[in-house]
């Protein structure tokens, strides 16, 4: 068997071209434009790379969108001082605090800050608390872009045994919520697994569908996949390969060059999970202009 390679550029593409016409449809109905702001405290290379995507693809759907850069000595007050200022924009319809912060400020604080109408990542605890029970709110990007994986590649998740293997508020968790949920894309049995799960081998060999976001290279061995599971990997992970003119590869959570031998869909890295993750930050700033103006269709 040789999976079939789950191509997330090419679904992105068209997440972000729908959500360019529905923004059209709703700016032109209501002469709203949506607006996203991310806040960068310090000067992280890798945020930084970060910011300057989310900002361009808004751009390139016409949308208002800036980067409000704070040094990394700013303080807790005054970073809470820019969301609030933020929170009080009516041009603003989401906020973005990119993560990691500087070690001196209170990550949870300033996400709970972010009025959760404005809260594109789906972190603040009411939100959290409306996708547990089923309602509308924004949802974290990349679980919401694993979740539309499965639906595009009408990959069957109703009586499925979904396993997850990482549990942190960013991917495990919502995952798991999101395929529990009633409807398409859920009614799956899911367990959610951590690194101190006993037995993970002989769990991860019963699963029809299998997301890795544990952080780890290659940490799921192929071996371990259940022939036609579907694996869904969300890890990025940068390893030592003296073959590669730059010395290092990026590889996932799974091992990939077995797995695709057994399994019967999996999803690359890069260009698998990553990619979606910007297109449904788009899709979620969309979401919160609709609600903010009371024009959600």
């Amino acid at each position: 068997m040789s999976a079939k390679i789950i191509d997330g550029k090419a679904i992105a593409a068209r997440v972000r071209s729908k959500v360019g016409e529905d923004a059209a449809a709703f700016t032109a109905r209501t002469s709203v434009i949506p607006g996203l702001i991310v806040v960068l405290v310090g000067e992280n290379p890798a945020s930084q790379v970060y910011v300057r995507n989310k900002r361009k693809a808004c751009l390139e759907l016409g949308w208002f969108s800036e980067i409000h850069s704070l040094p990394a000595t700013a303080t807790q007050r005054e970073v809470e001082a820019e969301i609030d200022t933020l929170n009080a924009d009516g041009r603003v319809h989401g906020i973005l605090l990119q993560l990691p912060l500087p070690a001196h400020l209170d990550e949870q604080a300033l996400l709970q800050r972010i009025r959760p109408e404005k809260d594109v990542d789906g972190f603040h605890p009411v939100n959290v608390g409306k996708l547990s029970l089923g309602l509308s709110a924004p949802v974290p990007c990349t679980p919401l872009g694993i979740h539309r994986l499965l639906l595009e590649e009408g990959i069957e998740t109703a009586g499925k045994f979904a396993v997850i293997i990482g549990r942190s508020n960013i991917v495990g968790k919502p995952v798991a919520q999101l395929l529990m949920r009633k409807g398409p894309g859920g009614d799956a049995t899911v367990c959610v697994c951590h690194s101190r799960s006993s037995n993970l081998p002989d769990i991860i060999r019963r699963a029809d569908i299998v997301v890795a976001a544990i952080g780890s290279p290659e940490f799921v061995k192929g071996e371990w996949i259940k022939p036609g599971a579907t694996v869904i990997d969300v890890g990025i992970n940068r390893i030592d390969d003296p073959a590669s003119p730059r010395g290092t590869r990026l590889v996932g959570d799974v091992e990939f060059n077995v797995a695709t031998k057994i399994a019967s869909a999996i999803t690359p890295v890069p260009g698998g999970v990553g990619p979606m993750t910007i297109a449904m930050l788009m899709a979620n700033t969309l979401h919160c202009a609709q609600a903010l103006t009371g024009k959600t269709p």
